[in-house]
């Protein structure tokens, strides 16, 4: 039973949070209440939704000291401004001066969303715009909508949205709209890719997007990432309602109300962002990291591979020349020591690049190809090396340990894809460290055991790239293979010879894989040379298996390996089993990617299908919220310290008395 004290207590607590809310004012030394009351406006200079102003001073009054985070990223002034406004705040006051002349009958709008909060304690004002009008009547419609990559949809922050008026696509003359004037409503998207364009006309329009680089409004660089819809969007708005949780604390739900709101459609705009294929080609760089080559890297590659030639040294076979598959990195590998014992090559070099107009030109050029570490400072560590070495020997020789007197020499050491395990449908490769003198495909053998038998089996070594080969033989499931290479069978050009090698491989069953079956539905009407690629995802989003749907719109993965996966496809348009980006100038948007929202779990011996519909759910949501990297900004909150104040207070004040808070 309480006693008569006890309840005397618990009044003293209640009226101290009662006192906490009536009396709140700014946090003081002596560990008084906190300031939790956001800022408010009082009143502007224009007036909020004035009409005919003509001022480009707007000054917004506040009832306290606030502060503007970040004004030069989260304020947007719409329409765009080409001499960028100057925002600042002063004292109870924001200032914002509009350098670019007005233009007559149009709505402004300043959305300065969550950047605005108070002085001392950072309270939130809230999402807050500012909006007026040079003519005769205020525009109110809003569009909103997501920008995503089109490549893996991920949320993309900071894209300049906007809209055009709307226009035919057949109309290519008006597409240049893109690349020579600003779009004429505009908004940035957030970290979750979200975007609300304000203070929108009734009319159609044409929704873009831009990663705007240089600051112009316009699409004027091909590096600059891109969205553009084809399809009208006519902005209107309905009454509708909503629900707003009231929060006792962070914990406890206090009520849940229903609101009424205005409802801005369309909602749901989603812009899938590209960057175009950059063909221009121009010399990013030459250099030399480690003495043995030089490399150059491109831009863009090309078949015409370019033309070294010695200035200093003769240059005649003195290459072996190694090219990237795109052909945008060639390296040259220097044949003789002597090269690369040489500090300075001065060397001519002719090679392909992109003039003003787009076309190829050639240029020629002399440098000088020097390497990282000099010859010398390397033959002092090479020395030092040797040092370390012979004294290592002198110790284990005095502890009578077996010692070697000569110092060994560094053999050439393949690398292999394949440790131990694999799959019928994995395959064995081979990489050289350096491109080799002389590679002795009788030296490389492989044998399988069956019935407990060791029998040779058929195999060929082919080679792939320069430095690059893979064993070619028919893998059967449940054997055991041996991959073994005689010494000095893989000898470099620089005289390192490979040692003996032997790798057990043991080829797994079926049982110990799990098999993927997917089924997808509401494709989207494609060309006769389109298919679907279909993918299967690790949980860091890492393509672990690709294959394209059958005829019968399934795709079926076998040998998975036990574990968690996620599902994605693209349509492949040009039906080259690779992902292909858009092309505005040709009205080419990206290959459509789509994700699988679930996440699925496959175990060894079980059979894992899906029926996927592809169009199912909204574009904006399909990637799992686990492979998504560009993650949303929490909401700025009231910090609530009050509550926490008023219950130390309560507990400081019980103390003693039994009572607990």
């Amino acid at each position: 039973m309480i006693n008569k004290r006890d309840i005397k207590t618990w009044l003293t607590v209640a009226s101290l949070l009662l006192m906490m809310a009536a009396c709140a004012r700014m946090g003081n030394p002596d560990g008084g209440w906190y300031d939790e009351t956001p800022p408010y406006v009082l009143n502007s200079t224009p007036e909020d939704k004035g009409i005919n102003v003509a001022a480009k001073k707007v000054t917004i009054n506040f009832n306290e000291f606030i502060k503007i985070e970040d004004a030069q990223n989260k304020v947007i002034v719409s329409p765009p401004q080409l001499e960028q406004a100057d925002i600042k705040a002063q004292g109870k006051r924001i200032i914002v001066s509009l350098n670019d002349s007005l233009k007559p009958n149009t709505t402004y709008t300043i959305d300065f969303s969550d950047a605005i909060s108070d002085n001392n304690e950072g309270n939130p004002m809230g999402n807050y715009t500012f909006s007026f009008s040079t003519g005769g009547q205020i525009d109110t419609l809003e569009v909103s909508g997501y920008c995503l990559n089109a490549e893996d949809m991920e949320p993309l922050k900071g894209m300049l949205v906007g809209l055009y008026p709307y226009w035919n696509p057949r109309d290519t003359m008006r597409d240049t709209i893109f690349h020579k004037e600003p779009m004429i409503r505009v908004s940035r998207t957030n970290a979750g890719g979200r975007f609300t364009v304000k203070g929108v006309a009734p009319g159609a329009y044409r929704v873009f997007a831009l990663n705007d680089a240089d600051g112009d409004f316009v699409y004027g660089q091909k590096s600059e990432t891109i969205g553009f819809s084809t399809d009208s969007i006519v902005p209107t708005w309905k009454p509708d309602t909503r629900q707003d949780t009231i929060w006792r604390d962070s914990l406890h739900i206090d009520n849940i109300l229903r609101v009424g709101y205005t409802h801005f459609l369309p909602d749901d705009v989603t812009l899938m962002c590209f960057q175009q294929l950059l063909t221009d080609r121009s010399l990013v760089k030459m250099e030399r990291k480690d003495p043995e080559k030089i490399e150059l890297f491109f831009t863009y590659g090309s078949d015409s591979l370019p033309k070294m030639r010695g200035l200093n040294f003769d240059s005649d076979s003195a290459f072996v020349v190694e090219a990237s598959a795109k052909k945008d990195t060639i390296c040259y590998w220097l044949r003789d020591t002597t090269l690369v014992n040489q500090d300075t090559l001065v060397i001519e070099r002719s090679y392909l690049m992109t003039d003003t107009l787009g076309q190829l030109f050639e240029m020629v050029d002399t440098v000088e190809a020097i390497p990282k570490v000099s010859y010398e400072k390397r033959m002092k560590e090479k020395a030092k090396e040797i040092e370390n070495w012979q004294k290592e020997q002198e110790k284990k020789k005095k502890r009578e340990e077996p010692y070697d007197s000569i110092y060994p020499v560094k053999p050439l050491q393949p690398k292999m894809s394949i440790s131990g395990q694999m799959t019928p449908l994995d395959v064995f490769y081979i990489e050289m460290p350096e491109p080799l003198a002389r590679c002795d495909t009788s030296a490389v053998h492989l044998y399988v055991m069956v019935d407990s038998v060791w029998y040779n089996c058929p195999h060929e070594m082919v080679q792939t790239a320069t430095r690059n080969y893979k064993l070619v033989a028919e893998w059967k499931a449940g054997l055991e293979y041996s991959f073994e290479v005689d010494s000095a069978a893989f000898v470099g050009i620089y005289g390192q010879v490979s040692n003996a090698i032997k790798q057990g491989i043991k080829v797994a069953t079926q049982e110990e894989f799990c098999t993927l079956s997917v089924t997808l539905s509401n494709i989207p009407q494609t060309n006769d040379t389109a298919c679907v690629m279909v993918r299967v995802l690790d949980s860091s989003g890492k393509i672990v298996k690709q294959k394209a749907a059958d005829k019968e719109r399934t795709a079926d993965f076998i040998y998975v390996k036990p574990g968690k996966y996620y599902i994605s496809a693209f349509i492949d348009l040009n039906g080259n089993g690779v992902w292909d980006t858009g092309d505005y100038d040709q009205g080419l948007q990206a290959e459509p990617v789509y994700y699988h929202p679930e996440e699925i779990e496959c175990k060894e011996k079980w059979d894992v299908s899906r029926d996927w519909n592809l169009t199912a759910t909204p574009r904006h949501l399909q990637k799992p919220s686990k492979l998504v990297k560009q993650k949303p900004e929490k909401a700025k909150q009231q910090k609530n310290r009050n509550l926490e104040r008023a219950k130390q207070l309560g507990k400081e004040y019980l103390k003693g008395t039994g009572v607990n808070l």
